[in-house]
């Protein structure tokens, strides 16, 4: 898609704008995963910037960490002892895996900065455990206000307002990508999402607004070609595996991953005030593997599965990422019992062998196709 539309999404990735609000005065708060409450961070005055990891060799951070945990995790180490977190204030997290939860501490003894904090987070929906939640949120809130925040209802309600604008815009972007009215390859597509983790929301609302506008006045469509999959897995930050999965033969109609549809799932909670709204959303979400069970998650991949008319799924795992492996054996029996074919590829820190990949994304598609 030749649109002058998509070049802000690219200047987004290559400049970091939120990086370029701190330098004119703001502050930003970084954050691991999607289930931060970055509604919080945002309505205290800071912008939330999602922390990321990419391909890179890892050596300073190798004396802080194991080298068997997740490659994300230790590249993004990686990068913060090089300095290229600097601009950030801190460090607020979701306790969703156990290395997540421990990183944050290695952060704070050898980064610095005003804040550092993890949420804890209930496994289970109930009064009780929505009651532990908000009383979890109000101790954040607390700490946002030491580190110079200033959080009111009203402030809440305004970012919980504006959240709910981008993730149903990029719902939108979903479905008119599905319809062959948003002609983005799959890598493009993946950028423009991956945008929304380093850009101030306000700017990134505008940004989406303009891509969904563009793409809806247009009467072509251009139905993207290959076999169409889902891929699943944590998090997928570097768009050019999407691209081996086109090239290979494949279409990227859906995924089931943190940096893609979980995070923008379900894009607003129900109750009377901003923290029952946003307990309520966060509750309600697309469950990970760290925070449900492998059986209660078997519905919700084979409805997006069936709903995307994806024809196969591609399970593209970080090594050592024991919650979704744990889960993939589950998961693939369901598939195949309702006769939906999947693959499985583990990702590393220095990347992944391209060839290897490409060669069995090719054997799978002309096996399904």
């Amino acid at each position: 898609m030749n649109s002058p539309h998509l070049a802000p999404f690219l200047d987004a990735l290559s400049m970091e704008p939120a990086r370029n609000s701190v330098s004119k005065g703001g502050k930003a708060i970084g954050y691991f995963c999607t289930y931060t409450p970055v509604e919080m961070i945002h309505a205290a005055g800071f912008t939330p910037v999602r922390v990321g990891g990419g391909i890179a060799a890892v050596t300073a951070a190798d004396a802080l960490t194991p080298n068997f945990i997740c490659p994300f995790m230790r590249v993004a180490l990686e990068r913060a002892l090089a300095g290229e977190y600097r601009f950030l204030s801190g460090i607020v997290q979701g306790y969703t895996c156990d290395v997540a939860c421990g990183l944050v501490h290695i952060w704070e003894e050898n980064i610095g900065g005003e804040i550092y904090h993890t949420v804890p987070l209930p496994y289970n929906d109930s009064p009780a455990a929505r009651d532990f939640l908000r009383a979890s949120l109000q101790e954040l809130a607390a700490k946002l206000k030491a580190a110079g925040g200033c959080m009111s209802d009203g402030s809440l309600n305004r970012s919980l307002a504006l959240y709910g604008k981008i993730r149903k815009t990029v719902m939108e972007l979903y479905e008119l990508r599905q319809s062959g009215k948003l002609p983005l390859s799959g890598a493009d597509f993946y950028r423009v999402l991956q945008a929304g983790f380093v850009t101030p929301p306000e700017d990134y609302l505008v940004m989406a607004e303009r891509l969904r506008d563009q793409a809806a006045d247009t009467d072509e469509t251009d139905t993207p070609r290959g076999i169409p999959i889902l891929i699943s897995g944590s998090l997928v930050e570097v768009p050019e595996i999407v691209a081996i999965c086109e090239d290979a033969g494949g279409a990227v109609v859906a995924d089931d991953l943190c940096t893609g549809y979980r995070w923008f799932s379900h894009p607003e909670g129900e109750g009377h005030d901003p923290m029952e709204r946003l307990i309520d959303r966060y509750m309600k979400r697309i469950p990970c593997p760290s925070r449900t069970r492998a059986e209660e998650r078997i519905p919700c991949l084979v409805e997006l599965v069936s709903r995307s008319g994806a024809r196969g799924v591609v399970f593209l795992l970080q090594k050592f990422c024991t919650p979704h492996l744990a889960d993939h054996p589950v998961l693939v029996k369901a598939l195949k019992e309702r006769g939906i074919p999947s693959l499985f590829f583990e990702m590393e820190e220095t990347g992944i062998m391209e060839g290897q990949l490409r060669t069995r994304l090719e054997s799978f598609f002309q096996v399904i196709g």
